[in-house]
């Protein structure tokens, strides 16, 4: 009796790939809802995926423009203590600051700072505190200052020993209504009368946190020394040439000036580098946790493919044993059901992603912030939409392929 031999026993892998491509079509085509609800969680997941590296990102670039702002060269020198208590206090002075300059190669600018705290008549018998800061006119490179109106005093100012001002933006509203109404104002400092020549605010705003404060002024520091006994100044600001440059520069400017002290007197020389490794661990910590939600959100989403596709198995139990019967070989059975828990998993693995970058786009259209936006985190998220098509997919498949033939045709 002659051997019959089927086209789906010549060519398995043709018709195989055909039969993939068509039931997980036809599959998903008449049940679109059913698949769709459970692609969902695959789309809050991918979607999450992205925005959580998008949020890490952003968090991350938030603060690096935050400390540029203030000054990303910038290095701080500031007497600490630790003299004995009988002692003077060892105090910092311009010869230290002369002394850096002419030992530190890579420092293009510098600045002490000599505070002093006033009160200043505001008209109607009212008083209002104002701290003046003794600076030099580096002062506004060094600390990044945004000058808003009139103009920043100059070595001419202050060789001069010109008894000129530069008032901090909030106190010339405050007394003068507007940063242009303050441009030429007297304001009376320890008897001496100062003339407003400009106003001025930090790039970003400290939040009195540091030397500047609200009820600022800056005036020539030679003018400053008018009020002081000592030459002593509270701090030192040096600006090196390079952001590359700062942590060696750093650590010479501290050399400099213990050398120049008694050995038990404590400086502080610091610079913005140690908040720029904070931010990238708080950044990194931030990032993880999210990616540990997202990726139970895209274990959920698993799940529900596997449970979807177990039940699909029990549904189609006897269309499998007609297919079986035919000539569907066991491999064929499991990658049609693998195909269609990857379809589900792709089309919401997609789906996130659209909506993933979409999100950060919008952001950049409707305002002028620009979020960063990773395509490789897209790449990721489909591959990881992928491999969870085939994780939660293999279960059911296998189920499917095992079943036997005869058993499968007799099932109602």
């Amino acid at each position: 009796m002659p051997t019959v031999t089927t086209t789906a026993t010549r060519n398995p892998p043709k018709l195989v790939l055909g039969e993939i491509i068509s039931f997980a079509y036809d599959t998903f085509c008449s049940n679109k809802v059913r698949f769709a609800l459970t692609a969902l969680g695959m789309v809050i997941g991918t979607a999450s995926l992205i925005l959580v590296v998008t949020i890490g990102m952003t968090g991350r670039q938030y603060v690096l423009n935050q400390i540029q702002s203030i000054g990303a060269n910038l290095i701080d020198a500031e007497y600490q203590g630790g003299a004995q208590r009988s002692a003077t206090p060892d105090l910092l002075t311009i010869d230290d600051l002369n002394a850096v300059r002419e030992q530190v190669p890579g420092i293009v600018a510098a600045s002490p700072v000599v505070p002093l705290d006033d009160r200043i008549s505001i008209g109607n018998g009212k008083e209002r505190d104002l701290r003046t800061l003794g600076v030099f006119p580096q002062y506004t490179d060094v600390r990044n200052l945004v000058v808003l109106s009139g103009r920043f005093f100059d070595d001419e100012d202050e060789l001069a020993r010109n008894k000129v001002g530069v008032m901090q933006q909030k106190l010339a509203k405050e007394i003068y209504g507007s940063v242009d109404n303050a441009i030429g104002q007297v304001v009376k400092v320890g008897g001496l009368p100062f003339t407003v020549i400009g106003t001025f605010r930090e790039r970003v705003d400290t939040f009195g946190q540091s030397e500047v404060t609200d009820n600022s002024m800056l005036i020539p520091y030679t003018v400053a020394r008018y009020f002081t006994d000592t030459p002593s100044v509270k701090q030192i600001y040096f600006s090196a040439a390079e952001p590359s440059m700062v942590i060696p520069v750093t650590e010479q400017v501290r050399k400099v000036i213990q050398s120049r002290h008694r050995p038990e007197s404590v400086y502080q020389v610091q610079n913005l580098t140690e908040l720029v490794s904070v931010a990238d661990r708080t950044a990194s910590a931030l990032t993880m946790v999210l990616l540990l939600i997202a990726t139970v959100t895209l274990l959920v989403s698993g799940i529900g493919i596997m449970n979807i596709m177990l039940a699909t198995v029990s549904s189609r139990i006897r269309e499998i044993g007609i297919r079986k019967a035919m000539g569907a070989t066991n491999r064929s059975i499991r990658f049609q059901f693998l195909s269609e828990a990857i379809l589900i998993s792709l089309i919401g693995g997609l789906t996130g992603v659209v909506i993933g970058l979409a999100l950060p786009f919008s952001v950049r259209f409707l305002t002028e912030y620009r979020i960063p936006i990773s395509g490789l985190s897209a790449i990721i998220a489909i591959v990881v939409s992928s491999l969870v098509g085939i994780l939660f997919g293999t279960v059911p498949a296998a189920r499917a392929a095992k079943l036997d033939p005869v058993e499968s045709l007799r099932y109602e």
